[in-house]
């Protein structure tokens, strides 16, 4: 293959079809440990429940005693129950696969002669892809052109030092190993440290080097979240209990009845009443699942850690730019210094522009780049197309021969230029106006002017930025006189070494979004505070506060403020702040400091590399998903897929919901194991006729696994959710409150059940009858624990008004069930039960509507103690 230098914007890229096809035929960038599990992965892990293992043994007993039916029902509850294991199981696998396109790195490629951005795992073999400081590369490519382009290749090759790279010239056929200086090569995986250029890409996936790599991390195993660790430690622990108590029942029932066989039935049947292992299964779907819904609000979870804590988040740190305001650049003011004038874009939309203010926007367009990404860049590019096309301010045949990036010493940028016949050498800088008058060497008079000037158009919302010029002269001309010290063959290190000459300043303005003033309305009402770091001018930025509804406590803090002050002087000021401007990126991490030591939850926005500590810090990094970088993408818990404000609310709003139904759910098989436990193990100390069997058991399982997993993930949030204030995030998830209540809860519907049990057998109703009563109430106590569970605030009636489907699905189908077996003679022999008539059915009404009066008494009595 020939490569040579190229002009970014002279590349078509590939067509779009072509790379769909070879999308199809060589699979996606990625390593095979990315692949989702499989059906059959799947099933094998939802056979090795314990539940599953349980019923399998009970069922081989029953073959032994000769009780084929028993033996053939409960393996039908073992592929049952399977099936809704595998769709909860296939749910969570298929959130977290919709997830995949989402957090896998993205890549700016070119096809069809557009930019584009896609998904990382998407790029195909010959892609072009255009790299900028931050990206992580997707996959090993060529670089075709490059201006400054230095990668960080430590994670192939060990080297900590950025590698400086070059363009490709004459005949290239094949990649050559990472490490070295000055070669046109960049890998999958490395990180663009400094500059930008384009590359074609060569190999994909398995084929690169990270991939030749990689067969270690198929080995690697997620790391667990805090809430997954601290359920295991509790599975473990209930676990050991529920054995010991197992063992204990079959040696007592043995021993006292000489019937070992019914005595390891009935310790099955009390492990299946008590083992706790729902409770890692239904965190671990609740935190996938609420991802997946998080990333319909745009909000990209990278961890699931961040589910559990973004509904506690105290301060919500914002940039003004993209985040508050759409990211729309348009100019709108241009200060020529050369005439003194101050035109207004917006006072005259359709006039020609004054000759005094053409320099200024020619040079706008020198000091940016050629085929801009930027906002406000694209802004420059498109004044001039407006403006100044066909005249000659506009130089597309000149040469860039080095650009000089941004420094959080320096906030300017130049770009040197060779005219076209070599004979100029120009050199355009923009930036802080602070900084472009720091680099013309403004005597202190000047400066005060120049303050002046910003602060009345930064007074108006724009965000103003400074423009300068110099230049070299290979030969005479009346232009500008030559530096004497520098040749244009020999450029100096840095831009103060030249003589820059102030054209004036540009104020751009970028219009709020509409959504922004509610969202930060309804910050307010749900008790989050919300503080503004802009690089802006202060005016700028209290402008936008003002327009969005931002609450100004104290006095503006600025960067430079903030360098000289201590860090006891910032917890001070840092109550009252809610507005910085003039701060640079690395200021974040002292404010994200000072607001953690202050006990605050706090989530921060961020999209370049500078912000990659904070974002970390940070107990909620959000990174920007349109304008950041990929470094902090992976620094980030969250990714804000559409750079809007109104996403951060409305994840915080997902994320309290996902916590309330997570704790309901966990309430809701504490209490409901209770009374199941209690009649598995009542009866057998006190000698009583065993009340649930396996096949009881299975049926109730039928109910509470796709109750917890299914109904309760998708209730939908209270009314009052963004109305109360954050939850401690130390706080457990089985708090004194929330355990106590729900054993209240199982403690009524055991009493209950019960005492229905005993008033029938001493009634004399014998063993079929009083079973098919105690099962009946049990299951309709169940039912209306789940409406209960449902709301923590509405009646459990009103919830059957609920708009969730899977509701309507578990209680309905509960009862169709349950109809079968009490009337259905086979399946009511199978259940050991005896028929019901109709003063039996409205004892079980009357018990189950006791129960659910119960639900009603503890919730009211839980609101009126909040």
């Amino acid at each position: 293959m020939m490569v040579s230098p190229i002009a970014p914007n002279s590349l078509a890229g590939l067509p779009s079809a072509t790379a769909i096809e070879r999308l199809k035929h060589d699979g996606y960038n990625e390593l095979p440990s990315a692949r989702s599990r499989s059906l059959l992965a799947i099933a094998w892990g939802t056979v090795q429940d314990p539940i599953f293992l349980l019923l399998l043994g009970g069922g081989i007993i029953y073959w032994i005693l000769g009780d084929f039916q028993e033996a053939l029902i409960l393996l039908g509850f073992v592929l049952f129950l399977m099936g809704i294991g595998l769709y909860q199981e296939g749910k969570a696998e298929h959130a977290v696969s919709a997830l995949r396109d989402l957090s896998s790195p993205r890549a700016l490629v070119i096809r069809d002669g557009q930019r584009s951005r896609i998904a990382g795992r998407e790029v195909v073999r010959e892609d072009i892809l255009v790299l900028a400081e931050g990206d992580r590369v997707p996959a090993d490519a060529i670089v075709l052109s490059c201006i400054n382009l230095s990668t960080d290749e430590s994670l192939l090759t060990g080297e900590s030092l950025p590698v400086r790279k070059a363009a490709a010239v004459g005949n290239s056929t094949e990649m050559a190993r990472p490490g070295g200086d000055a070669l046109p090569f960049v890998y999958s995986g490395t990180l663009v440290v400094q500059g930008q250029g384009t590359a074609q890409v060569q190999a994909i996936g398995a084929q690169t080097e990270m991939g030749k790599i990689g067969d270690a991390l198929q080995n690697v195993k997620p790391e667990l979240t805090p809430l997954q660790q601290e359920m295991t430690r509790l599975v473990s622990r209930l676990f050991g209990i529920a054995l010991l108590l197992c063992v204990s029942i079959v040696i007592i029932y043995g021993f006292t009845t000489g019937d070992w066989l019914k005595g390891i039935l009935a310790g099955i049947t009390l492990a299946m009443a008590i083992l706790p292992n729902e409770f890692p299964v239904i965190v671990t779907i609740f935190l996938a699942l609420g991802a997946w819904r998080i990333s319909q609000k745009q909000v990209l979870a990278r961890r699931a850690s961040a589910v559990e804590t973004v509904g506690a988040a105290t301060v919500l740190c914002v940039d003004k730019t993209g985040t508050l305001t759409l990211n729309q650049m348009a100019v709108q003011q241009l200060l020529s210094y050369k005439g003194s004038e101050n035109y207004d874009l917006a006072a005259h939309p359709h006039d020609p522009l004054p000759e005094a203010v053409h320099e200024l926007v020619e040079f706008c367009i020198l000091a940016s780049q050629r085929d801009p990404f930027d906002p406000m860049e694209k802004a420059f590019k498109q004044l001039g197309d407006r403006y100044l096309a066909h005249t000659e301010h506009l130089h597309s045949d000149w040469r860039l021969l080095r650009e000089y990036p941004l420094s959080p010493h320096l906030l300017a940028m130049s770009h040197v230029w060779q005219s076209a016949d070599s004979k100029q050498y120009v050199i355009a800088a923009k930036g802080a106006p602070e900084a472009i008058s720091d680099l013309c060497h403004f005597p202190p008079q000047q400066q005060k002017i120049l303050v002046a000037q910003v602060s009345e158009m930064a007074a108006q919302g724009l965000r103003v930025l400074g423009v300068a010029k110099a230049s070299l002269l290979a030969a005479p001309t009346p232009f500008l006189p030559p530096h004497p010290s520098i040749h244009p063959n020999h450029l100096p290190d840095q831009q103060h070494d030249f003589s820059f000459q102030f054209l004036g300043l540009v104020g751009l303005s970028d219009p709020v979004r509409p959504t922004v003033a509610a969202a930060i309305q309804e910050c307010y009402t749900a008790g989050i505070r919300v503080v503004m770091i802009t690089g802006d001018y202060s005016e700028t930025a209290q402008t936008i506060a003002r327009q969005v509804g931002l609450l100004q406590m104290g006095a503006v803090l600025t960067g430079a403020e903030l360098d000289h002050m201590s860090d006891a002087e910032l917890s001070q000021r840092i109550q009252s702040t809610n507005i910085f401007a003039r701060a640079i990126p690395e200021q974040k991490l002292r404010i994200v400091n000072a607001l953690k030591a202050k006990g605050e939850v706090v989530a921060m926005t961020g999209d370049g590399v500078n912000d990659a500590p904070a974002l970390k810090a940070a107990q909620i990094g959000i990174a920007m998903g349109q304008r950041g970088t990929d470094v902090a993408r992976e620094s980030a818990a969250l990714v804000l897929l559409d750079d809007d404000f109104s996403s951060i609310v409305q994840a915080v709003k997902l994320g309290r919901r996902i916590f309330d139904n997570l704790r309901r759910a966990m309430a809701y098989l504490i209490a409901i194991h209770l009374p199941i436990a209690g009649m598995s193990l009542i009866p057998v100390l006190f000698k009583l006729p065993l009340v649930l069997l396996p096949v009881h058991i299975a049926f109730l399982h039928l109910i509470i696994d796709p109750a917890c997993s299914i109904v309760l993930e998708a209730e939908p949030a209270e009314a009052s959710v963004m109305q109360r204030p954050p939850r401690n995030p130390k706080e457990p998830l089985f708090g004194r409150k929330t355990l106590g209540l729900a054993v209240l809860q199982g403690s009524g519907i055991l009493v209950i059940v019960l005492t229905i049990f005993i008033v029938a057998l001493y009634r004399g109703q014998g063993e079929l009858d009083a079973r098919a009563l105690t099962f009946t109430t049990l299951i309709l106590a169940n039912l209306g624990l789940i409406l209960s569970e449902g709301s923590a605030s509405r009646l459990s009636l009103k919830i059957l008004r609920s708009p969730n489907p899977a509701l309507w699905w578990v209680i309905g189908g509960g009862l169709f069930f349950l109809a079968i077996v009490l009337y259905v003679p086979f399946l009511r022999q199978l259940f050991s039960f005896s028929f019901l008539h109709p003063i039996d059915q409205a004892i079980c009404l009357l018990g189950g509507a006791l129960s659910l009066v119960w639900f009603e008494l503890l919730k009211q009595t839980a609101k009126l103690r909040s």
